[in-house]
C-alpha cells in the first residue's frame, strides 16, 4: 500500500453514515473504526479517501444488513488538494465493500467516479471502476 501524494483531510469520523457505491448488496454503511490509523488518546478516529475502514451495514439486502464488513473510502464531499494545485471534491461520501483484507472488492461494478489516488493504493478497486478522475 503506497502513501497518498495529495494533502488529504479526514472528514469522516466515527459513526458517520456513508453510501456504498458498488453492487455488493449494501446501500448504507456506518463507520465503526478506521483500521491502520493511529491517533491520540481520547480522540475519535476519522477517515478520508483511501482509508481502510470497518463498517456496519445499515441498509441493503436482508442478508447483508446488521453485518460488519471491511470497506475502502473512495469519495468524500470535503475537498482535497493535489500536488499540481487542483482541488477535488465529490457530491457524496462513498465506500467500496471488500471481501477480504487484501483489498479485493466484493462487488463487480463501481457506480460513479473514483479519484486517481485510489488507483495507486488499491489497484483491485481501480480495475472495476469505470471512471477515474
Amino acid at each position: 500500500m503506497q502513501a497518498l501524494k495529495a494533502k488529504m483531510g479526514r472528514p469522516l469520523p466515527h459513526c458517520a453514515v456513508i453510501s456504498a457505491c458498488d453492487n455488493s448488496g449494501a446501500r448504507l454503511l456506518k463507520v465503526i473504526t478506521v483500521k491502520r490509523h493511529k491517533t491520540v488518546r481520547g480522540r475519535y478516529e476519522a477517515g478520508g479517501i483511501g482509508d481502510f475502514i470497518s463498517a456496519s451495514v445499515v441498509d441493503g439486502k436482508p442478508e447483508m444488513r446488521k453485518t460488519v464488513v471491511h470497506a475502502i473510502i473512495v469519495r468524500q464531499k470535503k475537498e482535497f488538494r493535489r500536488p499540481n494545485g487542483w482541488r477535488v471534491k465529490f457530491e457524496d461520501n462513498a465506500a467500496v465493500v471488500l471481501k477480504d483484507d487484501a483489498g479485493n472488492p466484493k462487488g463487480t461494478l463501481i457506480k460513479g467516479a473514483i479519484p486517481e489516488e485510489i488507483k495507486d493504493r488499491w489497484p483491485a478497486i481501480s480495475k472495476i471502476a469505470k471512471i477515474i478522475v
